[in-house]
Parts: C-alpha cells; structure tokens; sequence
C-alpha cells in the first residue's frame, strides 16, 4: 500500500498536468478540453493535457504513475479502464490498487441499439424472437473487439440466451454503412457516434441501454423496460489520482470537480451529444469503478474473449 504524500501548503502553487489515454480530437478528449475549462479557474492553476495513447491506457497511466503523488499529476480515464482489466494479458496498470477515483466529469447514459430502416425489427422482442427461430442467423455490428460497445453485444447475447454473430468494424461510419446497406441486422454505438443519422429516414434506434429513457430519444424504449430488468450499460468519463495523493488534496480536487460540472455551457455541450454532467463522491467513484470491473471480466469470461498483450498481440 502507498503512504500518503504531504500536502504541499496552498494546493496547487504549480500547473496540474492530466494524462490523457486517447489522441487528440476525439469525444472525450474534446470533453475533457471543455471540462479543464472550467476547472482551472476553480482550482486558481492552469491544467496542462498530455495526450498518451496506446497500451490500453497503459502509456497515460504509467506516465501518471511515475510522477510524486502530490496531486499534480492526474489520469483520464473512464469505465472502459475497467474493461481493460480483465481484457488485457499484460496489465501495465492496476485501476483499482494503483489510481483512486476523484469524481466523474461526465457520463454517457445509454447505448442505441439501431437498424437498417428496410429492417423488420422494431423492437428487442423482435430481435429475440427472430433469433430464436433461426439460431446463429442474426448478426450484430459493433466497432473495435473489446470495445464497450462490442462488449454490449455479447452482454445482451448472454443476457438474453440468443446465437447472434458479432462483426467488428474499424469506425462507426463503417458501421451505419453497413446498417443502411442491410450488411448487419443490429448496430450497437453511442448517441454520438450515431448522431449524423439519428433523425434520418435510412435507420431505425429501436432500444437505449439506459436506466431510463434518453431526454432525446423518449419514445425510444430501454432494454430494460422491455422485458430485460437488469440490462444497463453505460459509461463515465473521469479523473483519477495516483494512489496515496494527501486525503486533503484528494478533497480539495473533488470540490472543485463537482462545482465544475455544475456549468451551464459546459451541462448544454454534453446535452447535444447525448451525455450528462458528472459529480460524484471519492467513494461512490470507486465502488461504481470496481464493480464495472466485476461486470465486463465475467462479460469477457463467458465470451471466451482471448485475452491481449498491450501490444495487440493475442
């Protein structure tokens, strides 16, 4: 276990600098951008962004690691660190033992479940029922193996007992192609990622995996509500702290974490891609982070996915 550093008087004199796992450009990196807008000004310092990518967050994470645990080194992450717990063979870090979780940013509250709109689903009860009656038949299209996304999949393959195939895609463009073109049956990806054709004609969303129904989806039904109770699945983005940051430091990035979250342009941007607003306790953060880690290492188990180097390497 990590001894607590000392806090240094009048946190934080200096820039913080926050490791960032993905490249640039992306949503969450974007988001992130925005967020750090916010902050600075509540934490009286600038907030520099090291873009890290690779090794499953592996790069970002050790980065992070290998600077004094005084509160000025910090790690982006989300709940798809806890994914890469179980799907990588070689674990350049420890998510739970190495970082404490100091609050959310924001949360992505649900995944779309779409079709082609020439489809003759309309529903998650169509979906099961179809492959039932011709096992192995029904194919469902997601980005990346291991991804969130595609961990969905299987999710609701397992959850609901069906024979489904699952065809992987580089990017989500390649997916909803795929979809209008009729090359899968069902198309599993974020509000975001579907946005460009989310009021189009070309495909239906015919089921969210949130607690409830998306604000701009309400007549879009939950996989919950249709007749799966313990089906959710959604996401966070998040900072995180080396383990054995001062408790009083810990404290002081929390506060001002919380009250970031709380800013109306920043609450506005995340509406119009499907997100919410963050804020949470240390410690409901880092019960919500181990138990995704429980949940996608025993998605990953029963799928019999082959578990990777941080290379890539299988």
């Amino acid at each position: 276990m990590v001894a607590p550093a000392c806090a240094e008087p009048g946190y934080p004199r200096r820039p913080v600098t926050i490791y960032v796992p993905y490249g640039a450009g992306g949503l969450g990196d974007v988001t992130l951008r925005l967020y750090s807008q916010k902050l600075a000004p509540r934490l009286g310092q600038q907030l520099v962004l090291e873009n890290r990518p690779g090794a499953g967050g592996g790069v970002a994470a050790k980065a992070a690691l290998a600077n004094p645990r005084d509160g000025y080194s910090l790690f982006f992450c989300g709940s798809g660190m806890a994914i890469s717990m179980s799907l990588f063979k070689t674990k350049p870090f420890d998510i739970l033992n190495d970082f404490t979780q100091i609050s959310t940013i924001s949360s992505l509250d649900e995944l779309l479940f779409a079709t082609g709109a020439s489809s003759p689903f309309n529903s998650v009860q169509d979906v099961v029922a179809m492959a039932h009656k011709d096992p192995g038949k029904l194919t469902f299209g997601s980005i990346n193996p291991g991804s969130t996304q595609n961990l969905t999949a299987h999710l609701f393959k397992q959850t609901t007992g069906i024979d489904a195939v699952i065809v992987p895609y580089k990017a989500v463009p390649d997916l909803i192609t795929a979809l209008i073109r009729g090359d899968v049956d069902v198309g599993v990806d974020y509000f975001a990622g579907f946005q460009p054709v989310a009021g189009d004609t070309r495909i239906k969303i015919i089921a969210t995996t949130g607690v409830r129904r998306s604000p701009l989806l309400p007549f879009v039904p939950t996989i919950k509500e249709s007749g799966y109770p313990d089906f959710v699945v959604k996401t966070w983005q998040a900072l995180a702290a080396p383990r054995g940051i001062p408790d009083d430091v810990l404290k002081l990035l929390n506060h001002a974490m919380v009250e970031a979250a709380t800013d109306p342009e920043f609450r506005e941007w995340l509406v119009k891609y499907g997100m919410s607003p963050g804020g949470s306790t240390v410690e409901a953060q880092n019960i919500a982070m181990t138990q995704e880690v429980k949940k996608w290492a025993e998605v990953i188990q029963k799928a019999g996915l082959a578990q990777v180097g941080t290379d890539g390497v299988r």
